[in-house]
């Protein structure tokens, strides 16, 4: 993630922090100093980064922190806040219009992910039982209609398009065409430039003054760092902007762009993109992020990622599987596949409290390993998902072949089974369920 470096850098200065026990205030400005270098080796606007250290500092070296019996806790729970307010401390949401469509106005330099991302909001909407209409208004970029024509499709969107056209026309034809057909929303894919130029502004002044979107939102890399908030500062004095969304944060950038925007331009980040599929985008969430930063996880982001992958009936068929202890190989494989909507392994595992961002990269979690035991799975008969138990070496032989494997692996997943079948039973068993049960009461739980 793009504050894997500052997460580590942060923890380094609590680790020493919290192994003094009681602290005095020259070491928790001593704290401090690390922390605003570790910020700004982030990229953070040194401004910002100013601003930070004074407020945070001021509230550490209060008498309620260095008399606290846990002092060096009480500093990172300020930093967390303060990190928090640097960022919006609240989340901020998609304002919806009273009167459909609503409209959304994408903006942003070439390359910074705009089109993709028009994709990404249309299957955000779509989780929310909205339809969704993408509209062509690139016309200089080769491709760009084709390429938005594509994503669409893969997301279930339609998509508005009047060729090489007057833009202005495009967007006001769309809205229209929109609100004839009882469209929710409509995302306006414009074009971009490779730096900001007159040119540009102009035409996104004439299509915003056109259209009224209900949303004006500039695409950012994050990888760009500060130029990504000169680019807002810049958009926002001669569009106007409402909101920002920072693509590529699943990527090595240093994360200064998400903590100074804020700061700087006084807008709000409404989305941040994590991966290259079209349902990694995620609402951006101050606190939770913050989390993120100072290696405390982000469970909650999990959930809300678990909630959207599962399916509730299944939920409830599988718990009736587990305790009737007839769990088979293709319920195995059905959750195999809702595990995958969640989002790469290593993103998930980064979400939990207490993992080492460090340690999962020496991990390198391999989906190619999870696409192989999908792999192995779908090459058995049914059957043989059902009863695993009569896939005999002959059996194992072609179904290594079928799935391009090796009887190797077929004999590990087959053993990775069988294991989780007898925790299933043990979990299952009235005796070790009475002892559970026995045990919770004992810890109050």
């Amino acid at each position: 993630m793009a504050f894997d470096n500052l997460t580590e850098k942060l923890n380094s200065v609590f680790k020493k922090l919290s192994g003094k026990g009681k602290v005095n205030e020259s070491d928790v400005k001593e704290a401090m100093r690390m922390v605003k270098l570790a910020l700004l080796e982030a990229d953070v606007n040194f401004k910002v980064v100013k601003n930070f250290i004074s407020s945070a500092t001021e509230k550490a070296i209060g008498v309620q922190v260095l008399e606290s019996l846990t002092p060096a806790q009480q500093v990172i729970k300020i930093v967390k806040e303060e990190l928090t307010e640097l960022m919006g401390s609240e989340a901020y949401k998609p304002v919806i219009s009273p009167k459909s469509p609503s409209v959304y106005m994408l903006m942003g330099l070439q390359g910074a992910g705009k089109t993709t991302t028009c994709a990404k909001i249309a299957s955000y909407f779509s989780k929310q039982n909205k339809n969704t209409l993408l509209v062509a208004c690139d016309i200089y970029r080769p491709a760009a209609i084709e390429q938005l024509k594509v994503v669409g499709s893969k997301v279930g969107a339609d998509v508005f398009s009047l060729g090489v056209s007057d833009p202005v026309k495009i967007a006001v034809e769309a809205v229209d065409y929109a609100r004839n057909k009882d469209i929710d929303i409509v995302i306006l894919d414009t074009a971009g430039r490779l730096h900001i130029d007159e040119g540009l502004m102009e035409e996104l002044q004439r299509i915003r003054d056109a259209v009224n979107p209900t949303e004006l939102y500039l695409t950012l890399d994050a990888m760009t760092g500060q130029d990504a908030v000169n680019v807002a500062k810049s958009f926002d004095e001669q569009i106007g902007i409402d909101a920002t969304i920072l693509t590529k944060l699943d990527g090595d950038a240093r994360g200064g762009a998400a903590l100074s925007i804020r700061a700087v331009v006084g807008k709000p980040i409404v989305f941040c993109g994590m991966g290259e599929k079209l349902d990694d985008l995620d609402l951006f969430y101050p606190d939770r992020m913050a989390s993120r930063i100072l290696g405390m996880g982000d469970v909650l982001t999990l959930i809300d990622k678990a909630q959207e992958a599962f399916d509730e009936k299944q939920a409830i068929e599988l718990e009736k599987k587990i305790r009737s202890q007839t769990f088979n190989l293709n319920d195995f494989l059905d959750q195999f596949q809702q595990m995958k909507k969640m989002g790469p392994m290593d993103q998930l595992l980064g979400m939990l409290p207490g993992v080492d961002n460090k340690a999962l990269k020496g991990l390198n979690v391999d989906d190619r390993k999870m696409a192989q035991t999908e792999a192995i799975i779908k090459s058995m008969t049914m059957l043989e998902r059902e009863k695993p138990s009569i896939i005999d070496y002959s059996r194992r032989k072609r179904i290594a072949a079928g799935s391009g494997t090796t009887l190797t692996q077929v004999n590990a997943l087959l053993k990775q089974f069988e294991q989780m079948q007898k925790m299933m039973k043990q979990f299952t068993n009235p005796k070790q369920m009475k002892k559970f049960k026995g045990l919770s009461s004992k810890l109050g739980l």
